[in-house]
């Protein structure tokens, strides 16, 4: 740090800011009575951006005893020094740490412990590059504690922006929640619409067990008697992608084209997009808006076949090999959709995909084969509906979420470097 420290701000390396910094460790795995004790043992695994998440493992009071972890006092700082390097957290009660973690007792006279974990946040990238080693990463803690940080003289200022960003994170995590709730709902109207459709009148038809004589079996179970059952080849065109080969490299005629990268549930993302040498026979494997993108292997079976929809953005592009093309006929597309990424398809995926050496596959011939059910189509547009709503409920959080997470980046920069100072209320004056 070169520049000068703002006014009332210092300079001190973060070792003068410690009382003292202890060591992890873990006990013998292969001994029973170190473990299923009373004490959560984390190591950098078990950190996630909102600090320690899941507790996996508890070690016993002989465990702590017979090895070199060390258990951090609640409120203290916890600093992934290997594997997840600069992870960290507040112990959010005692807590034993692997040899992947550091506790860091804060001089209580000198820093506020909140505040010296929103600065070692906006320091994360200068600690990362402290990394050392071949094998397995680490920071040496001699270079922790040289790392320089500025802090204001004053605590309560430093109480005061910790208190400004612990209430920014809280609002935070609250909106992820509500993301998580939203999402489950919308989980759970998908399985009950296209297990139950949805009448005229808006409502879902009265369930199986409660009105039988609505319903007709079928090889995925249930569905009303008023939709039929037909197959992913008669209702869409299939096509493949392009195989890359030597097209690989851009040309005067590169042509932006996607990957399974750019494919996630209902959507594209083209973040990434890449560029490809345009073939003589591009007007083959040119997108149009509303065609259907579906993923050919992924090693996680729940992801086998996931499916978006081609955008105003993306039509014209090309796409890879890795990829089937379904150009819907017959049916709405934002119904095909939804039912390509329903509970229904993906247990057919898991009972029919191939595997092979960790990835699951599936072929045109699987995908042709794939029961399709077809409402009517005052019923599809019914069903589309009725999803629309909580998708655009989740897409509102979520762009208020992206807005607080870009607020928080920014009273991070100002607050913690001083650039913008906080008001101190003095005795009988509120800030």
């Amino acid at each position: 740090m070169s520049e000068l420290s703002p006014r009332g701000w210092r300079e001190l390396k973060f070792g003068e800011l410690c009382q003292r910094i202890v060591n992890g460790g873990t006990p013998a795995t292969d001994n029973a009575r170190f473990w299923n004790g009373h004490t959560p043992w984390v190591t950098g695994a078990d950190f996630t951006s909102h600090g320690i998440g899941e507790i996996r493992r508890f070690v016993s009071d002989a465990g702590v005893r017979s090895s070199a972890t060390s258990i951090v006092k609640a409120g203290n700082l916890l600093v992934v020094t290997r594997t997840g390097v600069g992870k960290l957290a507040i112990a959010p009660f005692d807590i034993a740490i692997s040899q992947d973690v550091s506790g860091v007792y804060v001089d209580g006279d000198k820093a506020d412990t909140s505040f010296v974990f929103y600065l070692l946040s906006k320091e994360l990238e200068e600690i990362k590059k402290l990394n050392q080693g071949t094998s397995i990463n680490g920071i040496i803690r001699a270079d922790l504690e040289r790392h320089p940080l500025r802090i204001p003289v004053n605590k309560r200022a430093q109480q005061k922006i910790a208190a400004i960003l612990t209430s920014l994170d809280t609002t935070i995590e609250k909106t992820e929640a509500l993301i998580e709730k939203h999402q489950q709902i919308k989980a759970g109207l998908m399985h009950d619409l296209f297990t139950r459709g949805v009448l005229p009148n808006g409502q879902l038809r009265p369930p199986y067990e409660q009105a039988p004589e609505l319903y007709q079996r079928t090889l995925l179970g249930w569905l009303p008697n008023e939709w039929r059952v037909s197959s992913c080849g008669q209702t869409c065109s299939i096509d493949a992608g392009i195989t890359l080969g030597p097209h690989r490299r851009p040309g005067k005629r590169a042509h932006p084209y996607l990957r399974v990268a750019n494919v996630y549930r209902d959507e594209l993302r083209l973040h990434d997009v890449a560029m490809l040498e345009a073939l003589p026979s591009e007007a083959d494997f040119v997108l149009r808006k509303f065609d259907l993108l579906v993923v050919e292997g992924h090693a996680n079976v729940a992801q086998i076949g996931r499916c978006a929809m081609v955008n105003g953005d993306a039509e014209g592009m090309l796409f890879q090999n890795h990829l089937f093309r379904l150009r819907v006929l017959g049916m709405r597309p934002l119904f095909a959709l939804l039912w390509m990424n329903s509970h229904h398809v993906q247990r057919y995926w898991e009972r029919t995909c191939a595997t092979s050496s960790g990835l699951n596959t599936i072929n045109r011939r699987m995908l042709n084969a794939v029961p399709v059910f077809v409402p009517s189509e005052e019923e599809q547009t019914r069903i589309v509906e009725a999803v629309a709503i909580s998708r655009d409920r989740i897409a509102c959080e979520i762009r208020r979420l992206d807005k607080l997470n870009d607020q928080k980046l920014g009273l991070m920069q100002d607050l913690l470097t001083g650039k913008v100072p906080v008001k101190i209320a003095t005795q009988g004056v509120p800030a």
